[in-house]
């Protein structure tokens, strides 16, 4: 039996405490309608003030009868791009050889 991709909810949070919650209609615009065995992938994105963090949350479908159910995402883990200060060349007074701070 077909089932439609009605609502998302989203529970963000990162690794400074910040806790966001998302709700709203469909997935990037769409409410995908799936048949038993398929999948649907889509890319999106979500804030985060630190470069690490975690979301978890559900999406709520509807069966052609207009019948309601609720799919569990679990929680999965976030990482941004690691992002090395700025290196500052000094030079070793003894040597005259560049050192990296």
């Amino acid at each position: 039996m077909r089932a439609q991709l009605l609502f998302r909810h989203w529970r963000i949070h990162d690794s400074i405490g910040d806790d966001t919650e998302v709700d709203g209609e469909g997935i990037v615009g769409m409410k995908p309608v799936l048949q038993p065995g398929e999948s649907h992938t889509y890319q999106s994105f979500c804030v985060l003030r630190s470069p690490v963090g975690y979301m978890e949350g559900y999406y709520t479908f509807a069966r052609p009868d207009g019948q309601l159910f609720r799919v569990d995402v679990p929680r999965f883990e976030l990482n941004g791009p690691f992002v090395l200060p700025n290196r500052v060349q000094a030079v070793d007074p003894r040597d005259d050889a560049p050192v990296m701070n």
